[in-house]
């Protein structure tokens, strides 16, 4: 059971600050949960919210606003923001390539903030007894990543570091398992991937990394609402912002039992989680900046030139500024 080495080490001094925060906002609020008021929490497997579901922070610090909380699982980001679009959900998280695809396609949400920069969570890998020692010498071989991804992303900017272009390579589109599956076959010289996929390859699939994201990609975890959901509650993303900092901060005390938490819901091995976790700054929550929002226009603005996205698209548009120092 998720309990006493993750979260209770310091849960008294969390739940503390949490309440005493949310209080500061309840003046004349009704005591104990409203059902007309319910914070409904989109979230993945491989993100900061499934540990803050856990926890039960988020129920602690909202109840004295009267809220309560319906936590509703994604298999990933595109769908997860689709159900901000049909109202279905309130609040969620994605990473940053996702987003910017929405973004294109017109899907109405606001970023509110952001983790930090995990760059070496995602890298490109080769079988270990492979000629290739360098991303250079893809020149001409197959390179697998999944189109429209995080890693794509990844490549396009490896490329332009080298002063290559994907006519350079033979780039093959598949999803994760697809490509472990090709890989482990050697029907592929190289594969483009993030943790836990990248861990798992290093650890069970015998590949050897050439180089990661660093410099790169910052490979961020964003956290969204719907579009008009701060109009009718409008302290909620400043709690949820309090519950994600505090997530961060009991995760990384203790990495190992992060990983043997994430493990079993994921499915992955103890050890490979544990590598992947090693790496993962992806915990903490800030505000956004205008850094971070450059960051994620480079990003699109990449994926514009190469025909992936219908049209260009500004990304501080769609930043909460009240979260941001961004003017």
């Amino acid at each position: 059971m998720f309990a006493a080495r993750w979260v209770f080490t310091s849960i008294r001094g969390v739940i503390s600050s949490l309440v005493g925060a949310s209080m500061l906002f309840t003046v004349g609020a009704v005591s104990g949960a409203d059902s007309s008021k319910v914070v409904r929490v989109g979230y993945q497997k491989s993100g900061a919210l499934l540990l803050t579901k856990s926890s039960g922070l988020l129920e602690k610090a909202l109840g004295p606003l009267g809220y309560s909380v319906v936590w509703r699982e994604f298999s990933s980001g595109l769908p997860l923001l689709e159900a901000l679009k049909g109202g279905s959900i309130d609040i969620g998280h994605s990473g940053d390539a996702p987003l910017l695809f929405a973004q294109a396609a017109g899907i109405p949400f606001q970023i509110f903030g952001a983790s930090n920069p995990s760059p070496e969570s995602t890298g490109v890998v080769v079988p270990k007894d492979s000629s290739v020692h360098s991303f250079a010498e893809l020149k001409g071989k197959k390179l697998a990543f999944a189109k429209g991804s995080s890693a794509h992303l990844v490549v396009a900017q490896l490329l332009a570091r080298e002063g290559l272009t994907f006519a350079d390579i033979k780039p093959v589109y598949l999803e994760p398992p697809d490509a472990r599956a090709a890989f482990e076959a050697k029907a592929i010289d190289a594969w483009a991937i993030w943790d836990p996929f990248l861990a798992a390859a290093e650890v069970e699939g015998g590949a050897r990394l050439i180089v990661n994201g660093a410099g790169l990609s910052g490979h961020r975890e964003f956290y969204v609402r719907r579009a008009d959901f701060l109009k009718t509650n409008p302290k909620v993303v400043d709690v949820v912002m309090a519950a994600l900092a505090d997530t961060g901060r009991a995760a990384k005390s203790d990495p190992k039992a992060t990983a043997d938490f994430l493990a079993g819901k994921l499915g992955i091995t103890p050890a490979v989680m544990e590598r992947s976790e090693l790496r993962k700054q992806r915990y903490f929550a800030q505000p956004m900046t205008a850094e971070i929002v450059n960051e994620q226009q480079t990003g699109a603005d990449i994926f514009f030139r190469l025909g992936l996205m219908p049209k260009a698209i500004r990304v501080a548009d769609i930043v909460f500024r009240s979260h941001t120092s961004i003017p």
